[in-house]
């Protein structure tokens, strides 16, 4: 008798219309098919699509950003050619704005600032090196953080993304001392009870690829401990912190 096949995971749609459709990633989902052949977002919400709409053939389906496989929240992805075309240029111009939250080791050494780096890739590795200079192959990385609270050893970080360099966020915190918790590839110890980086993606805004309407999707994490060690006040905070500021 083969084994049964585990379920497959429920995903939540925040907005969907013609063009294009805003659902929350549970962590541990690759955004699109790789080399484990475990279920990816792609994949999962063609399927969803093709079976909600009763549509025949193949489905489109745009890729227009990535989170880490460990990574849950915000994705948005494009439901034509059209919206694909529009959405990436969003990304290319920087009028895809994406805002994080994160727990780390220790607390940076200003409140809130600007980080400014510059990123090389190791694909062989899949890690990247910060560079506080300019450096050949690397890319320029930006972001600002705002330091939500801080218990012990470890503090709540709200995230605002300028550039969308690889593993950004991991790298650049464990470059000034405060690498994500459980974050064992940039440098944080162990901890128990947490498996996967604590880096949840909590809003996404972006002009609609048709209307041009201001959308706005945001999501609160799930599914790690690490969450369950602030109130649901300081999560909305820090979920919240970007936006209130512009």
């Amino acid at each position: 008798m083969a084994a049964s096949k585990a379920p497959l995971p429920s995903i939540k749609v925040l907005y969907e219309d013609n063009h294009m459709i805003a659902v929350v990633k549970p962590p541990g989902i690759p955004s699109q098919e790789d080399e484990s052949g475990d279920p990816d977002m792609l994949t999962l919400i063609k399927e969803d699509l093709k079976e909600r709409h009763n549509k025949p053939g193949n489905v489109f389906l745009g890729l227009v950003h990535r989170l880490d496989r460990q990574v849950g929240g915000v994705m948005v992805f494009a439901k034509t050619s059209k919206g694909a075309s529009r959405l990436s240029e969003s990304v290319r111009n920087r009028s895809f704005g994406k805002t994080y939250m994160c727990v780390v080791h220790g607390s940076p050494a200003a409140a809130k600032a600007q980080l400014r780096h510059y990123i090389r890739k190791d694909a062989k590795r899949n890690q990247v090196t910060v560079y506080n200079a300019p450096a050949a192959e690397a890319k320029e990385a930006i972001l600002d953080y705002a330091v939500i609270d801080s218990q012990g050893s470890r503090s709540l970080v709200a995230i605002r993304l300028h550039t969308g360099r690889p593993h950004q966020i991991r790298a650049q915190m464990a470059h000034i001392g405060c690498p994500l918790v459980a974050d064992r590839k940039y440098g944080a110890p162990a901890t128990s009870g947490v498996t996967d980086p604590a880096l949840w993606s909590t809003s996404i805004s972006v002009p609609h690829p048709v209307s041009k309407e201001s959308m706005l999707f945001r999501s609160l994490p799930f599914g790690s401990a690490a969450w369950t060690w602030w109130t649901p006040s300081q999560l909305e905070q820090a979920a919240n912190w970007f936006i209130k500021e512009g």
